[in-house]
């Protein structure tokens, strides 16, 4: 077998380097299922407010219908060398109803306001309950690094 170079991170180390990208990085993928139709997966631009992801989408999108059926999700930052699957329950919230902090948060990171837009749009709201992280086979054992939404040391 051929070496990666990869070698194994301590919990601590993969939460601290977690936390990083999900303040950095600007898309996530969400994966949802609908009861009727099966699973959808699409990439969201996202904000992390240092508890929880929050994402907008059409209010009429498949993500946004299939979260009010089914609210259990699993988001993805997107690079298969350096993985983060994180699982929650999507609260959504109306753009009237969303906490104006996260929504203005959410403007300030990517320049656009979803309230002002025509059209109903929906923010998503998911705290971790799981979050995995591992880059590569050396680091498959300890990839849990979070569990029923408490970090681990």
């Amino acid at each position: 077998m051929h070496s990666t170079g990869i070698t194994g991170r301590q919990v601590t180390e993969r939460k601290r380097e977690t936390l990083e990208r999900l303040v950095a990085e600007r898309d996530i993928w969400v994966s949802t299922s609908h009861p009727d139709h099966g699973p959808h997966q699409v990439p969201l631009w996202f904000l992390w407010d240092g508890r929880a992801v929050w994402m907008c989408t059409s209010a009429g999108s498949a993500t946004a219908r299939n979260v009010r059926a089914e609210p259990r999700v699993r988001l993805a930052l997107p690079h298969t060398l350096d993985v983060v699957l994180i699982q929650g329950e999507a609260e959504g919230f109306a753009e009237q109803d969303v906490p104006a902090e996260a929504a203005e948060a959410f403007t300030a990171k990517f320049g656009w306001d979803p309230r002002t837009e025509e059209g109903s749009f929906v923010y998503l709201r998911v705290v971790p309950a799981v979050v995995r992280a591992w880059r590569g086979e050396p680091e498959l054992n300890g990839r849990l690094i979070m569990r029923d939404g408490a970090w681990l040391d």
